[in-house]
């Protein structure tokens, strides 16, 4: 197998779509729980949604590392972000600056990344976690910075727990990593800063 069948393009324009996934992501961190399309993808490599491979061409290069579940990490994955975004992948989560998990995935868990610390919260990682579907799910209300009285989402395919681990994370504030929830082409930003309860 030669490397040309391992990785596939990135960007065909860089600058442009680059500047327009930053601004998609932006949104969905500054405005939480909205989702946002994350245009003119390229197509992602195996085992990563579109949004989440462009997420990643889009922010990470040689000095942030990027932690891969080992499956990715060692595959096609792997291989394209190491040649797209020149990003060193680690197989320690506390030492990643970006982070791929799966949604149902029962490890790693939010608190093994790097929360940032007093001097410096703004170091801390942000994760992005690929759900089966961004709706359809378990209904969680947002409050916080960014939003307007309150906001429900309802992602689909989570972990057993995974709200009480976002409880968690976001206790910590200013500490804490940040989220965007990913499927296909499009995100839903959880900075640490947002409040969540779990409607029933």
């Amino acid at each position: 197998m030669t490397t040309d069948t391992l990785i596939g393009p990135g960007f065909s324009d860089p600058v442009f779509q680059s500047q327009g996934a930053f601004r998609a992501l932006l949104a969905a961190l500054a405005e939480p729980g909205t989702q946002q399309v994350v245009a003119d993808c390229p197509a992602p490599p195996a085992g990563l949604q579109a949004a989440t491979a462009t997420a990643l061409l889009t922010l990470a290069d040689y000095e942030t590392p990027i932690w891969l579940p080992e499956a990715l990490r060692d595959g096609p994955a792997g291989a394209w972000l190491r040649f797209h975004c020149g990003a060193a992948l680690v197989t320690d989560a506390g030492k990643a600056a970006f982070a791929v998990i799966d949604a149902l995935s029962p490890e790693p868990a939010l608190a093994a990344f790097d929360a940032g610390n007093d001097q410096f919260p703004d170091r801390s990682a942000t994760l992005i976690v690929q759900c089966a579907a961004l709706e359809g799910g378990q209904t969680v209300t947002l409050t916080g910075p960014g939003i307007a009285g309150s906001r429900r989402i309802a992602p689909s395919g989570l972990r057993g727990g995974f709200w009480a681990e976002v409880v968690a994370n976001n206790a910590g504030y200013p500490l804490g990593i940040d989220l965007l929830l990913s499927h296909a082409d499009a995100v839903i930003g959880l900075p640490r800063s947002t409040q969540i309860a779990e409607t029933f």
